[in-house]
């Protein structure tokens, strides 16, 4: 058993090694840092800066994922390109969190048959649910459901209307 946790200790004891030296970080061409500036970091400082992209990459997905509603093209189910971050975020929280249940909400405007809207936004829900599995989320987490034109975001008979009712909605359950 202590070779298992060997791994964890390493960098603990190279860091409380320390090195004689510490080179100097070189600032970018075009930053503004004076040449008098001191432009040396301590090994603790790189840790806090690595540790600080983590936490800056989790907040860029923990922003995305606060966008829950994904909008089509009239008459169309291809998830657009402008949500690609936003569905990656999602499916990467689902995949890391392989309890949490969604379900994908497909909706159409008004225009169109009842029956036909149902089959769109049952459509639109299954493209998102193709983006999901794709990027390694589990099919089990996963629920689709159509509303077609019955539950609109905003009502209306104009473009802008139109526009904010062509969405699927992810519902985390």
């Amino acid at each position: 058993m202590p070779g298992k946790y060997a791994y964890l200790l390493m960098p603990l004891l190279l860091l409380l090694a320390g090195c004689p030296t510490t080179p100097p970080v070189q600032p970018a061409p075009d930053s503004d840092v004076s040449e008098s500036a001191d432009t040396t970091t301590s090994p603790a400082e790189i840790e806090i800066i690595g540790a600080g992209e983590e936490t800056d990459a989790a907040s860029s997905d923990r922003e995305l994922r606060d966008q829950n509603i994904i909008y089509f093209d009239f008459d169309a189910s291809t998830v657009r390109r402008e949500f690609n971050d936003v569905l990656v975020a999602h499916a990467r929280y689902l995949a890391e969190n392989t309890t949490v249940r969604v379900r994908l909400e497909g909706h159409a405007d008004e225009r169109g048959s009842r029956e036909y809207n149902i089959g769109l936004g049952e459509s639109r829900s299954q493209s998102v649910r193709r983006v999901f599995l794709i990027q390694g989320v589990s099919a089990s987490q996963i629920i689709t459901v159509s509303f077609g034109e019955e539950r609109p975001a905003v009502h209306g008979s104009n473009e802008d209307a139109w526009a904010k009712n062509r969405r699927v909605e992810i519902v985390f359950r």
